[in-house]
């Protein structure tokens, strides 16, 4: 069953996106506040993949219920969905764990599209997790574990979203090699994906926050400038 929680304030948006998803065969369970998507997420946490949620709602916004369900779960997808332009609110939500966002007004073909594309990618880190062998790399004072999906560094566990945590194999797996910024976001985000390459960037500037003892200046996560990043051995 691929299940979304879908949250949006306004009846006739939130319909709108309802049918178009349950055409595609999606189950939707629906949400006019953050408040109430916590409740129903809190019933069953475990029967939802993804998440799509309205940044502009009164009370707890999609902000704040993005960050709490994050603290939940790292393999929740989560789209968020504004009708602002301002890229700092872009950033705020890639900031707090979101996969991906959406800027309305969009057509279903994009919303199927962009929900399609992040589903595919929550299955296929379930599978890993579920199916891989116990391989480990080791780059550092880092640890990689491929079927539990986990990046330790000495004794501290590493949280990282199923995102962040494809970005850091894809480094692991090509230690100090450059990677183009088009590179990643194709491993990444699929072939298909077709909204903004700087949500690499913002990826990027998460994991360091995550990874380096001094993210402003990183050791490990390194700027390739004008190409993209790389891992430092």
């Amino acid at each position: 069953m691929k299940k979304i929680l879908l949250v949006e304030d306004e009846v006739a948006i939130r319909e709108f996106e309802a049918i178009n998803l349950q055409r595609a065969g999606y189950v939707i369970a629906q949400a006019g506040s953050g408040e109430e998507a916590l409740e129903i997420y809190d019933e069953a946490p475990d029967s939802f993949d993804i998440a799509l949620l309205d940044i502009s709602m009164p009370g707890m916004d999609g902000f704040d219920v993005c960050k709490e369900l994050r603290t939940r779960s790292a393999s929740l997808g989560i789209i968020m969905l504004t009708a602002r332009t301002q890229e700092m609110d872009k950033v705020s939500g890639l900031m707090l764990g979101a996969d991906d966002y959406i800027t309305k007004p969009f057509s279903p073909t994009e919303l199927l599209a962009r929900v399609d594309s992040l589903y595919r990618r929550v299955q296929m880190n379930r599978e890993k997790t579920s199916t891989g062998i116990g391989e480990e790399i080791k780059l550092n004072d880092y640890v990689l574990n491929l079927r539990k999906r986990t990046l330790v560094k000495g004794d501290r566990n590493i949280e990282l979203t199923h995102v962040e945590f494809q970005i850091v194999e894809y480094f692991f797996t090509n230690p100090d090699s450059a990677l183009d910024r088009n590179d990643i976001l194709t491993k990444v985000w699929g072939a298909d994906y077709y909204g903004e390459e700087k949500i690499v960037d913002v990826n990027i500037r998460r994991l360091r926050m995550k990874i380096e003892d001094d993210p402003s200046k990183p050791k490990h996560l390194l700027t390739v400038w004008g190409m993209g990043y790389k891992w430092k051995t």
